[in-house]
This record gives C-alpha cells, structure tokens and sequence, in this order.
C-alpha cells in the first residue's frame, strides 16, 4: 500500500449530503459524489446526480453517433474537464478501476470508441470534480455533513438520479426522509 493512503481511505465510497447540517445553501446541497481516491493530502470525487442539458455531441467536436451516455455537473472544480464513468469490462490506456464494476477514464482510445460505438455497457461522461484538502473530508465526516456508504454500480448507471442518493444511504439501512434536521449529536 503506498504510504501517502490511510489505512482508513474512503476511496470507492458514496458521499451523501446530509443537508440538515449547513449544506442548505451550500454547492453540495441534494448531492451524492462517487470518491475516486482518498489519501493524507485530500480526496477527490465526482458528484453522480446533476445531470446537465448537454449531449456528447455538444461537449466533443465532430460527435454524431447518438450513444446514450448522460453528461453530469461533476463538481465545482475544472467544470471543463471530462472524466468518463463506466463499467470496468472494457479498459483503456490510464483506466483506473475503482471496483470490480466501476471504472474512470480520460483516454483518448474511449473517444475513439464512443464515436464508432463500440463502448463499455455502461457509460456517463462528467464535467468538473469535487476536491477536499488534507483532512478536510475527515472533518466534515465528523461533523456529520456527509453520510459515508458503500458503492454500488446500479446507481450510478441506472438509478433515477433524483433517486441516488436515497437508493445509496438505503444500502445502510437509513432513509434521508426520516433524518431531524432539528436533531443534536453532541
């Protein structure tokens, strides 16, 4: 394990907003993020259910094939650059497998395949990321702004996007709409 990786990494973890807990107004507000890595200098992630009104065709010059890949607002950090979410069957030069089910790519060759149409089973493309500093994501966690739950590839790929966040905190048993913004954990 590399030495920069706490053995506690919250890497290939859903990050839930609880918006009970200052988040009403914040850019967070309502989302859920997939964390793609998670070491001592900070963590980075893509926010999963802000789809935006854009199409592969609108985001890459010359695309005509009609793929159905949504485009997501990934987070507030490098709104231009694209990332792509899919299913870990296909790999591409600089693939990062998240999971078994889950993969990220930027390459140049998962073009190539989006325009002749040969792609994974799953695809999303994603605008920006979310970036937290050093222990910045740990304190928020203690402050109980987030809800930490497993990943699972259903919902990223095919779950209602005004359902992912409730379908990820179920996976821990919890319902969003039974939480009491008014409630204390000191």
């Amino acid at each position: 394990m590399p030495t920069n990786v706490p053995d506690n990494s919250f890497s290939n973890h859903f990050l839930v907003a609880l918006n009970s807990s200052g988040l009403a107004k914040d850019y967070f507000c309502d989302t859920i993020s997939l964390l793609i890595d998670h070491n001592l200098e900070g963590a980075f992630g893509l926010v999963i259910n802000r789809p935006l009104a854009l199409t592969l065709a609108d985001l890459l010059p010359g695309f005509e094939q009609p793929i159905s890949c949504p485009v997501l607002e990934g987070g507030p950090m490098e709104p231009e650059r694209l990332f792509f979410l899919h299913s870990a069957e296909r790999q591409y030069a600089g693939t990062l497998n998240i999971s078994e089910t889950i993969a990220l790519s930027t390459s140049d060759d998962l073009l190539a395949d989006l325009r002749s149409g040969n792609t994974p089973n799953h695809i999303v493309a994603v605008l920006g990321y979310a970036g937290w500093g050093s222990g910045q994501l740990e304190r928020e966690l203690a402050e109980t702004i987030w809800q930490l739950t497993p990943t699972h590839a259903d919902i990223i790929f095919t779950a209602p996007f005004t359902e992912r966040r409730n379908q990820a905190t179920a996976l821990l048993g919890v319902d969003l709409n039974l939480i009491n913004p008014a409630a204390g954990y000191d």
